[in-house]
């Protein structure tokens, strides 16, 4: 019975293996609690509830601070759009080349969820324990280059005649907080997993280790800061910092090795020098990380092999999972793919070990499963199925958007009348082909509804001439979206059912996409032709008036209030929008027939025939095939 007692309470404390000062203000662990740790939560709290002002604050007032968010960072070395999240997350790069990375662990609302679901856990009785990989940590520097980095390369080779830094611009107030954000379908599950799953599996700072690529910025910037987590004499070596620290941070090893805390994930929670029992530890500042050579061997979860294939399975997780159905954002896949990879190198090791447990729980024993063992099992395999299935999915989205690409026929060729087969090249045909079958199996065999991939699908579906089930699936996918891809998914419907003689539900449609995008200027000129083709007339010629006013160069809007004004009899009016037309109308045979087609199926006759012959003089083949494919 002794005996029994002795092996549990070793086992109790095995993931410490620390030293404990017998005679120090303890609680039943051995360690004091730490007194920073309150006012750290509260830091965070109050964070949380400044976010959740900062929205409330936008929806009353409609206007507010653009997103104090680092990756806002990514808008303005795109396109020059100087925004609150560049000034905060420049600041905090700043701050972090002197005092080291304390943003993280006192300003970080990701942080914030790690340390509650940490909390969470160990009231449930079980403490997280740190996943140590050698080539997963360096995930979160790749991570940021290619945020940061990457995208001013990427243009600079595409295009080398474009500036390296782009003009820059005002975007501290927007109207438009949440157009950078996933919706809350998708932040619900990315808070969860990169909160409660990544700190189960990989520890209380997981996600930031393995995942959080700003973190790859902050850790470079930590080891050349003078600031660090520094000791002085009185240092016994007890190892209630390294028992206490959050950030899984040898702190009792590298105090001993190096005079001060030289891991660049040390958040400077200060948790160690609050539970210190002799007050050894200080911050302070001196020679950075940076100048003094590591010499302490870590400990690490994986072999070499092990580490290998954990790369990439990490690789072909992240590839399978990001952007998934048009939803997984960059960040949440970078947590589903950590997780991916710690399961699969478990699972693999649950098969091969004869002993192996997981927190209290003994997953396999002489060489048998036990049921906890099979429960993981079961959970493993669900996990990695799904990220199987999902690169399924994005298999087939990426080929049907490279179809999608392919396409040469012009939109506005295509919508010139109700059957675009005429104008399809033999390219055309079969991307479409190709393009249909790709976006039916993600419809049909997918998890979730792409409203993208449906709204592809659609124009695939137009094109081969069923224009009806093209609007069925615009219809489904204008309510899944926001912004501009629901105005523009509004737009093609409306467009396609103004081709279909249905003008009513055409101008609903088209009167939605111009109240989610009132600049779309394509929308005006079709609602115009609605409302022409139910005989309200004055009204479209106002509705082209506004769009002619937006933009004066346009060619066919100028042409239909050239056609309106012919028809009521205003010649005068007629001639300077016919004058205004001309003037930016191309010489492109292709270009004046689809101006005539679509004049013609207005009534403007006079003037579509026009257009007709300016295509015939400019290539006579056209002549004669009003209703057939032209040649291009």
């Amino acid at each position: 019975m002794k005996s029994g007692c002795v092996s549990r309470e070793v086992k109790k404390h095995r993931s410490i293996q620390l030293p404990v000062l017998k005679n120090s203000p303890v609680q039943e662990s051995g360690i004091r609690k730490s007194r920073t740790s309150r006012w750290r939560a509260a830091a965070l709290i109050i964070l949380n509830l400044l976010m959740i002002a900062h929205i409330i604050q936008w929806r009353i007032t409609g206007t507010t601070i653009s997103p104090i968010e680092p990756s806002e960072t990514m808008f303005t070395l795109q396109q020059g759009a100087i925004n609150a999240g560049l000034i905060f997350f420049s600041l905090a790069i700043l701050a972090t080349l002197i005092f080291g990375r304390f943003v993280c662990g006192w300003g970080c609302h990701i942080v914030a969820l790690q340390d509650f679901c940490a909390w969470l856990l160990k009231k449930a009785g079980l403490t997280p324990k740190p996943f140590r990989s050698r080539l997963l940590v360096y995930v979160p520097l790749i991570g940021a280059l290619y945020m940061f980095v990457w995208p001013t390369v990427s243009r600079a080779l595409s295009n080398p005649d474009s500036p390296l830094i782009p003009a820059f611009s005002n975007h501290l107030v927007t109207s438009n907080f949440w157009a950078t954000f996933p919706p809350v379908s998708v932040a619900i599950p990315f808070l969860f997993i990169c909160g409660f799953v990544t700190v189960y599996f990989l520890g209380s700072k997981g996600f930031c280790t393995y995942a959080c690529p700003y973190g790859g910025f902050f850790s470079l910037a930590d080891k050349v800061a003078p600031g660090k987590i520094r000791v002085t004499d009185a240092c016994n070596q007890c190892g209630h910092c390294t028992a206490t620290c959050t950030s899984n941070v040898l702190v009792h090893a590298e105090v001993k090795q190096y005079g001060m805390v030289v891991d660049p994930g040390c958040m400077k929670c200060m948790d160690c020098i609050s539970v210190c029992p002799n007050d050894a530890l200080y911050f302070g500042f001196g020679k950075p990380a940076i100048a003094v050579p590591q010499k302490i061997k870590k400990n690490f979860s994986l072999t070499w092999p092990e580490e290998i294939v954990g790369a990439v399975v990490f690789l072909g997780s992240l590839l399978a999972v990001r952007g998934v159905y048009g939803l997984v954002p960059f960040l949440m896949a970078l947590g589903c793919a950590s997780i991916t990879t710690f399961l699969a190198l478990r699972t693999w090791r649950l098969f091969r070990a004869k002993e192996m447990s997981f927190y209290r729980f003994n997953l396999k024993s002489a060489g048998r499963i036990q049921k906890a063992g099979w429960g993981f099992l079961s959970f493993a395999v669900v996990w990695i199925g799904l990220n199987a299935h999902s690169g399924w999915v994005r298999y087939h989205e990426y080929e049907g958007d490279g179809a999608f690409l392919k396409l040469e026929i012009p939109d506005e060729l295509a919508l010139a009348q109700i059957n675009p087969d005429p104008w399809l090249s033999p390219i055309d045909r079969e991307n479409i082909i190709d393009g249909k079958n790709h976006f039916q199996a993600v419809s049909n065999f997918g998890l979730f509804v792409n409203s993208e991939a449906l709204s592809k699908l659609a124009w695939f579906e137009y094109l081969s001439g069923d224009a009806e089930q093209s609007v069925q699936l615009l219809g489904e996918a204008a309510p899944l979206q926001q912004g501009q891809a629901k105005a523009l998914s509004l737009y093609y419907r409306g467009t396609i059912l103004n081709r279909l003689g249905r003008y009513e539900q055409a101008r609903t449609n088209l009167d939605q996409a111009l109240e989610e995008r009132p600049d779309l200027i394509l929308a005006r000129q079709e609602k115009g032709e609605s409302l022409w083709q139910l005989g309200r007339k004055e009204e479209a010629i106002s509705v082209w008036r506004e769009a002619v006013q937006l933009n004066g160069r346009l060619v066919l809007a100028n042409n239909q209030l050239a056609g309106a004004a012919a028809s009521l009899g205003r010649s005068a009016e007629a001639l300077v929008h016919e004058k205004q037309a001309d003037q930016f109308t191309p010489n492109d045979p292709v270009y004046h027939w689809v101006i005539g087609l679509r004049l013609q199926s207005l009534g403007m006759n006079e003037l579509a025939e026009k257009h007709f012959q300016r295509a015939i003089q400019l290539n006579p083949e056209f002549r004669g095939r009003r209703n057939i494919r032209p040649p291009v």
